[in-house]
């Protein structure tokens, strides 16, 4: 029985995880500068983080972006699940993206110079939906 992995997903997952995980773990033992600004920028994108205090808020994010790369690193892990994940959490960044001022041309999605490090929530959310298309034809042609 193999692992249920495709070989060429694995590259993807490779280098999504690593950035996820490393973005995890970067953000541990964050200071209060970094703590304020990742929060700042999430609430003015959605509103209800307002609620959260920042350190929890950055704590929470930290924990999901380890889990999630260390599950997009991990080959016992099904592409499908993995993608799900990296779906739901890169569409949020996306949705950050889009409503945050200044990060990308007014009326469009291409990015400004600040927006630059942002814009890489793109190719996650890309790499996430091509898994879950993958995933579902796969199954249909299954179960034909």
């Amino acid at each position: 029985m193999g692992l249920p992995v495709k070989l060429a997903h694995l590259p993807a997952r490779m280098a999504a995880g690593g950035f996820l995980l490393n973005s995890g773990l970067s953000k541990r033992n964050a200071d209060e500068q970094t703590v304020a600004s990742v929060h700042g920028t999430a609430a003015g994108a959605y509103p209800f983080l307002k609620g959260i205090e920042p350190q929890r808020f950055v704590k929470l994010l930290s924990k999901a972006e380890i889990a999630l790369g260390i599950a997009l690193l991990n080959p016992v892990v099904p592409t499908a699940v993995a993608g799900l994940g990296l779906a739901g959490f890169s569409a949020g960044l996306v949705g950050m993206y889009l409503r945050t001022p200044g990060v990308h041309k007014p009326g469009s999605p291409v990015p400004t110079e600040q927006g630059v490090p942002l814009a890489k929530d793109f190719w996650l959310l890309g790499m996430a939906v091509g898994f879950l298309v993958e995933a579902v034809a796969d199954r249909r042609h299954r179960n034909r």
